[in-house]
């Protein structure tokens, strides 16, 4: 059985991932942590695809959540282990640095940033053991060139590139590639709010992307064809910034 977990799985980029994988044959772990009605809508899909799946409920931003589900899953399925890691979970509390709030910088680099370490130390030395994993990280435009009123996200993104650089750099002997996904603008619940008619006006492609154009990258990420690129970022954006 290939196994592969997505962090925040339920909806949005973490759905057209889990759909995705379970296309390409891979018994998809779904992570999230609040929404049980979507998760279920993300299983069902991945059952459509023709795969098989299952839900892991904890809290990315919690170290002790993350490695105790992961290792309760692992203990449950002594046979297998995750050889593909999505870390896809992320939230966005936008505000101009001097009326941004502590609890909205705390809670971004944790959830962002943070859940980078909780998720990816707790499944990686069974991948160096099997000396054999793919690592994709999803970074974000706004950690490329930063973006005004949301210091506390591109903080966390940029320090996703960094790290996605330097484990890369660690893990390659093992054969485990790690790499990042920069999205732009994509048409799901993280750009509510924006004004997608004038952001529009500033893409070369004229429009946002979808989802399923994000996942179509992870999915050539984590194939075999992909085993020689890693500590790459790679942006899908439109042509907005290179």
């Amino acid at each position: 059985m290939k196994v592969a977990l997505v962090t925040g799985g339920s909806r949005g980029i973490g759905r057209a991932i889990c759909v995705k994988l379970a296309s390409m044959g891979y018994h998809v772990l779904v992570n999230y942590v609040s929404n049980d009605a979507a998760a279920e809508d993300t299983l069902n899909e991945i059952t459509a695809a023709g795969s098989t799946g299952e839900l892991l409920k904890f809290d990315v931003s919690s170290d002790d959540e993350s490695s105790k589900a992961i290792k309760a899953w692992q203990d449950a399925n002594p046979t297998e282990y995750i050889e593909v890691l999505v870390n896809n979970a992320g939230i966005r509390k936008d505000n101009l640095m001097l009326w941004l709030e502590d609890s909205d910088w705390y809670k971004v680099i944790s959830t962002n940033l943070n859940s980078f370490y909780n998720v990816t130390h707790a499944v990686l030395q069974a991948m160096a053991v099997h000396k054999n994993g793919r690592i994709v990280n999803m970074a974000s435009l706004s950690g490329l060139k930063g973006l005004p009123g949301q210091t506390n996200y591109s903080a966390a993104k940029g320090g996703i590139i960094a790290a996605t650089k330097a484990l890369a750099q660690e893990v390659a002997a093992r054969k485990i590639t790690v790499n990042a996904v920069a999205p732009g603008f994509i048409k799901t619940d993280m750009v509510e709010g924006l004004d997608e008619a004038e952001l529009k006006k500033t893409i070369p492609a004229k429009r946002f992307g979808e989802p399923t154009e994000v996942a179509n990258l992870v999915g050539f990420l984590v194939s075999p064809e992909a085993s020689y690129i890693t500590g790459q970022i790679i942006g899908i954006n439109g042509g907005l910034y290179s």
